[in-house]
């Protein structure tokens, strides 16, 4: 008996108490005032379950900053510059400085490169990203058109920069590169994941690592991106 009633003890108070994933999932987007997309030649395409809520590229916010793009979301969206075309074997980096870190949301969203971009604007739209944190963990995760992993739910590395606390700045340095059978991403000069192009191409991931690149960021998240080019390896 006592057993029992200790079981029905602990289950009771996981009932009671709400995991933070919980938390996190009941997080929604926040439509941005004034969003759209104003930095010429750029274009947009928000996930598919935030269309399903309503979300546009109108939500989330693209402008022209100095030399730079300022992101404010919104909904998780991925823009890209259809002039921007990478294939075989190259580099595409950009720095991202997020001025005051989960200013925009209660715990930290991601925001990184776009690469292997095919069919994009369309429901068919696949490609594959690395995203940084400002809480020292990185996603690679993609489209092919449904959403996949390359990695788990957020892997730290000792390479990606901590915000020193809510409204602090951090800044990350971003590259994905294909490199023969390779994909990997760099954050702040350190690789931080390697995968076989086998494991992020083919059916239902990305349909080549040759397309598009562009940036990517999460729901409710600001960010200024610097210096995004591509270099062939």
């Amino acid at each position: 008996m006592r057993r029992v009633f200790s079981s029905a003890l602990a289950v009771a108070a996981v009932m009671l108490v709400p995991s933070a994933s919980l938390f996190a999932q009941g997080e929604t987007s926040k439509g941005v005032a004034g969003g759209g997309i104003t930095a010429a030649g750029w274009t947009g395409q928000v996930d598919a379950n935030e269309a399903k809520n309503g979300m546009t590229v109108n939500s989330a916010k693209l402008a022209k900053e100095g030399e730079g793009l300022h992101v404010t979301t919104g909904p998780a969206i991925a823009y890209w510059n259809p002039a921007n075309k990478a294939s075989g074997n190259y580099t595409v980096k950009a720095t991202f400085k997020e001025p005051k870190y989960m200013s925009l949301n209660d715990h930290p969203h991601p925001y990184g490169i776009v690469i292997a971009g095919n069919d994009m604007g369309t429901p068919e739209a696949s490609y594959l990203y690395c995203a940084a944190y400002g809480n020292g963990k990185f996603i690679m995760r993609g489209f092919g058109p449904a959403a996949f992993k390359a990695n788990g739910g957020g892997e730290a590395n000792a390479a990606i920069h901590k915000a020193a606390g809510p409204g602090e700045s951090v800044t990350q340095e971003i590259a994905v590169s294909v490199k023969g059978d390779k994909v990997e991403c760099a954050v702040n000069g350190t690789v931080v994941g390697s995968y076989d192009k086998a494991a992020v191409v083919g059916a239902g991931k990305a349909k080549s690592t040759d397309g598009l690149y562009g940036i990517r960021f999460g729901h409710n998240t600001e960010a200024i991106v610097t210096g995004l080019t591509m270099t062939k390896n």
